[in-house]
């Protein structure tokens, strides 16, 4: 009987490396960025993707050695998107063009990938971040915990723009968002698989002068809040409808409180409008609890349909480990 023959996939000597760059209007600090990590990662490919830019970000970037690429959806959620879809490589830095994220610590964060057979590593900003805006790092602060509450405590600065990820994570990473908000589908995504994560501490700067953040805190806080309610619908059904459910039952209690009061007094049963709306309101609420029931249990397939692609790559291993 003849033996069947296993497939391989024949893994490169060399751990192909690609830095991902999205710009929006970064001229004044792309070729400082791509000579910090060519410096630092000098076999890396570096892509700079302009998002539109009304400024030399292209031109600049790409004298400076980056391949440089367009993504014309607006916001960086598309780039991103349109980055892990185009690039091919082993491992992936994603870092952003301002210029307040430190190259240096580029080779410890791919290290600490390799090393562990991580899918991502966080730089988690400290040093200037300390100083850093108050609104901003409140709401860092504040999303953060909100996210490790119900996703699980694995990380300290969700929002970091600077990231490491494994071939395996970016290839089988369902985003869905268009803006900002990106950060926290990256760590909600990684939390919610229970993949293997890390967290490095790196320093973090000021923008240099001459350059402008495109960031709100209000507005983009506000959005990423959204994004966090919609994942945790998304992601965890049954604690988002319970939830729903116990408001609505809770305000419906509330309502019935003066109909119990009459119907003890008199004997008779009101016909207020609110005994309606109070009805009505625990009809909801049990529609809702059979939702989270249900769609618990389509989250619970649609989970392991995506742990089954996950599983067709192979982890980030450091070259010649023999695994």
């Amino acid at each position: 009987m003849p033996s069947r023959s296993v497939a391989r996939v024949e893994r490169p000597a060399e751990t192909r490396i690609a830095v991902l760059v999205p710009c929006y209007n970064e001229e004044t600090t792309i070729q400082k960025v791509v000579a910090d990590f060519r410096k630092h990662l000098p076999r890396a490919t570096i892509y700079v993707y302009d998002n539109n830019s009304k400024d030399r970000t292209a031109e600049v970037a790409r004298k400076a050695g980056a391949l440089v690429r367009r993504e014309p959806r607006q916001g960086k959620g598309n780039v991103v998107r349109r980055m892990f879809a185009d690039v091919d490589a082993d491992v992936y830095v994603m870092v952003d063009g301002d210029d307040t994220y430190e190259a240096a610590a580029a080779p410890k964060l791919v290290d600490e990938l390799l090393r562990n057979e991580l899918d991502m590593v966080t730089g988690a900003r400290e040093t200037a971040w300390k100083e850093y805006r108050r609104g901003h790092r409140f709401g860092n602060v504040l999303l953060t915990s909100m996210v490790t509450m119900v996703f699980g405590r694995m990380t300290e600065d969700m929002l970091s723009g600077y990231r490491v990820f494994s071939r395996r994570f970016v290839k089988t990473f369902p985003l869905l968002t268009t803006g900002f908000e990106i950060e926290t589908e990256l760590t909600v995504h990684a939390l919610d698989m229970r993949m293997p994560i890390g967290e490095i501490k790196t320093a973090y700067s000021d923008r240099p002068p001459g350059s402008t953040s495109k960031l709100s805190t209000f507005r983009d806080g506000f959005r990423i809040l959204g994004m966090i309610g919609v994942l945790i619908k998304e992601e965890r059904p049954m604690q988002f409808f319970s939830l729903v459910s116990f408001l609505l039952f809770l305000v419906a209690i509330i309502l019935a409180i003066p109909i119990v009061i009459t119907y003890r007094q008199t004997g008779l049963v009101p016909r207020f409008p609110t005994a309606i709306l109070a009805t009505g309101l625990v009809i909801l609420s049990v529609l809702s609890f059979l939702c989270g029931l249900i769609l618990d249990t389509v989250t619970h397939g649609r989970r392991e349909a995506k742990r089954l692609k996950y599983l067709e790559y192979a982890p980030a291993r450091m070259p010649g480990s023999g695994k």
